[in-house]
Parts: structure tokens; C-alpha cells; sequence
């Protein structure tokens, strides 16, 4: 009798799909650096609150969450580069400088909605179940 691991003896080995079509705006490597963006804890919490906020400037989004400037700046530009979050300056009629402002991108909010969030949200809906 054969043991558990070998079990797919004589049968070929299957191999996944490729995971994007030929035509894909994205390479897998540029999803694998946005999943790996998100799964740094303060750059978690950066875009939820990007995300709830629709758009922040600089300094109401750093006063928004708790975290130390230099860490917020460098965080966020790490966002910025893997195309999670939009950084846009604008001039105001008053004022000689720019100002900053952040936006999610549409793949911040899906890899946010559709990743990590959703996890949690079965979780949830699991304990409420069977709690």
C-alpha cells in the first residue's frame, strides 16, 4: 500500500494557469509589489484611511493617522511608486507654494477591498455565525 506522499505517483504533476492573460497593463511583478506594499502594517493603515477619506492633503493625512513624519513620508512614497496611492500638487489663489494631496488609485481600493479587508470580513461574518 502506498503512503500518503506518494499518492500522485504516476500521474503528472499539474501546473496552475498562467495567473495574467497576454495582454495584461501590469506585469506580476508589479502585482506581487502592491501586494507587498499593503503588507507592511503603517502602510496598511496609510491607505485605509486614504480610502475612507477619499482624498487628504499631506498635512491632514499625516495628522489623521499616528504615525512619526519621517515614517509617514517614507511609507507613503513606497505606496506612491507600486501605483497604489495618487500624489497630486496644486496651487491655491492665496498662496505662493503647493500644496500635496493624496488619492487612492482604483488598484488601491481593490486590492484593498478585495484582499486583506475581505479576509477580515469572512472572518467577521464567521464568528457572527457560529459565535
Amino acid at each position: 500500500m502506498a503512503d500518503a506522499t506518494d499518492r500522485n505517483a504516476g500521474e503528472g504533476v499539474r501546473r496552475p494557469e498562467p495567473p495574467l492573460p497576454e495582454n495584461s497593463g501590469l506585469t506580476l511583478e508589479e502585482y506581487l509589489d502592491m501586494q507587498r506594499a499593503i503588507g507592511h502594517p503603517i502602510r496598511y493603515q496609510l491607505l485605509r484611511t486614504l480610502v475612507a477619506n477619499d482624498e487628504l492633503s499631506a498635512s491632514a493625512f499625516n495628522d489623521a493617522v499616528d504615525v512619526a513624519s519621517h515614517n509617514f513620508h517614507y511609507h507613503l512614497d513606497e505606496l506612491v511608486d507600486v501605483g497604489l496611492i495618487d500624489k497630486r500638487q496644486r496651487r491655491t489663489p492665496d498662496s505662493s507654494g503647493f500644496y500635496t494631496y493624496y488619492r487612492p488609485t482604483a488598484m488601491g481600493r481593490g486590492i484593498l477591498e478585495h484582499g486583506v479587508d475581505e479576509l477580515m470580513r469572512r472572518e467577521r461574518e464567521f464568528n457572527e455565525t457560529y459565535a
